[in-house]
């Protein structure tokens, strides 16, 4: 089977094995067929660039001083408001595109600057729960953290944490019933695979952090050493009963 057809064949977004050079000239290929668009306004784009020239300057960088309850530091890239939704449906609607590639380099940048990646042993995505993935097709914290991995050649761990129950939808849920919502959804496949490590949390949007604060909690029992928490989006404090 040639190349060219397993490119043709992949989804779009889609990640190849192999070193750097190797994922540049799969981007560069499948630019020719799926030319390479904005997340935000969808304006043709370089095959690695994330954003056009002009979409950067409309998000908002996240700042302030927003903390997940036990774990040892948070960041995100982005305040999540009108500017930046375009993105972030791409990929929660099931349409991948660029989003990915966009959000998750933006992060990697955002946990080197807040030195979380010289601290980082293993990356983590937040699960969803199997049945919700295979309706979906994907994770879309997997995809994001997929592209941390790459970014900061840091191990990438997938089957470590699971979400192990199904959930009510949160976005209608205050921050206490979230808590109660989430409370044992999710469960450690292994403690071996985090037993003494630092991990770093990769998830799309944080709201209230129910969800990162809860598995936090969950990996430190089974012995991780540190969790350092990370999100694309960060909504705004006042926005937080509104989770996407």
């Amino acid at each position: 089977m040639s190349a060219l057809y397993v490119l043709l064949k992949a989804p779009k977004g889609a990640f190849f094995a192999g070193d750097n050079m190797n994922k540049n000239i799969s981007r560069r290929i499948l630019h020719l067929f799926y030319p390479n668009r904005c997340p935000v306004c969808g304006e043709i784009i370089d095959a690695q660039d994330m954003f056009c020239t002009d979409c950067p300057e409309k998000l908002t960088v996240c700042r302030g001083t927003f903390s997940i309850p036990d774990s040892d530091g948070f960041c995100a890239s982005f305040e999540y408001n009108d500017a930046v939704t375009p993105a972030v449906m791409l990929l929660k609607d099931g349409i991948c595109g660029n989003a990915a590639f966009a959000l998750g380099s933006s992060l990697a940048e955002t946990v080197e600057k807040c030195g979380f990646a010289d601290k980082t042993d293993i990356i983590i995505p937040v699960p969803m729960y199997r049945f919700d993935k295979l309706k979906r097709g994907y994770n879309q914290s997997e995809l994001i953290a997929r592209v941390v991995s790459d970014k900061l050649g840091k191990p990438l761990c997938t089957n470590a944490v699971i979400k192990s129950r199904k959930t009510q939808m949160q976005k209608n849920l205050t921050a206490r019933e979230r808590a109660v919502n989430l409370c044992g959804a999710f469960s450690v496949t292994d403690t071996s695979l985090v037993k003494g490590k630092s991990v770093l949390l990769v998830d799309d949007v944080c709201t209230t952090g129910s969800t990162l604060s809860e598995i936090v909690k969950l990996l430190k029992a089974c012995g991780a050493s540190r969790v350092y928490c990370a999100g694309c989006c960060k909504t705004p404090e006042k926005n937080n009963n509104n989770e996407v």
